[in-house]
């Protein structure tokens, strides 16, 4: 009996590391996860445990990556990031200790212009119909970004195009 509990545990060993060597993960989804593909729950928090105390799972690393990767990539900003890290399943105090460091790294306005230039580099708005500026607001607003950092890139893009 002894051996086939082994032979699971190395099994759900090798499912883990398979999903690592994939991409990032973090603990709570690395679980989640090896629970749906039948591994019983008490096996799934062991290979866990044995993954972080080897360091090859790390929320905090995770989420600073994961976090760090959506603002380049124009996908999220302040409140659209803790709501994706909650999704992943990254606890609330490593989330809240990443967006802090986020926050204190990435201006917001600068992160927005680059998105204004690099998602839509033909949008001026002082000669924008209210459609198109609405339709921008909105796209930003969903990732994350406030209203005031929105109308300040705005400003911020006029004022470029008018020096």
């Amino acid at each position: 009996m002894r051996s086939t509990e082994n032979n699971e545990g190395k099994r759900a060993l090798a499912v883990a590391m398979g999903m690592l060597a994939r991409r990032d993960m973090s603990s709570a989804e690395v679980a989640r996860r090896l629970t749906v593909k039948g591994f019983p729950a008490m096996l799934a928090g062991d290979v866990v445990s044995r993954l972080q105390a080897a360091g090859y799972l790390d929320d905090r690393r995770f989420a600073q990556r994961w976090a760090e990767s959506s603002i380049r990539n124009g996908r999220g900003f302040g409140p659209r990031l803790r709501f994706e890290l909650a999704r992943l399943r990254v606890p609330d105090a490593i989330a809240d200790e990443v967006l802090a460091s986020i926050s204190a790294e990435y201006d917001e306005i600068e992160t927005l212009s680059a998105i204004l230039a690099k998602k839509f580099p033909n949008f001026a708005p002082p000669s924008a119909t209210d459609r198109e500026k609405n339709r921008i607001i909105h796209y930003l607003q969903r990732r994350g970004f406030s209203t005031a950092a929105i109308f300040q890139a705005f400003r911020n893009k006029q004022l470029k195009s008018e020096g």
